[in-house]
């Protein structure tokens, strides 16, 4: 399975959140955390952005995407 990792911009596009609104959500659990792609970059799987968007669309509680969220984040150490 091939998988994308976005970058910054293309993350703030997709979900339609600003930069500080993103790292604010990473801050309380409601994104998951990016992946460092060297010293100064880093970005999120593709599949990790549409997962979310999709429950903020669905009208899931925070509650529920703080469970998303960690499910996410242990699947990429699963993979890895």
């Amino acid at each position: 399975m091939s998988q994308q990792i976005q970058r910054l911009p293309a993350v703030k596009f997709q979900s339609g959140l600003s930069r500080s609104t993103l790292y604010l959500r990473i801050a309380q659990g409601l994104w998951t955390k990016p992946i460092s792609l060297g010293a100064r970059a880093v970005g999120w799987p593709s599949s990790e952005v549409e997962a979310i968007n999709a429950a903020r669309i669905a009208g899931k509680t925070d509650d529920e995407i703080r469970a998303l969220v960690v499910q996410l984040e242990a699947a990429r150490k699963s993979a890895a």
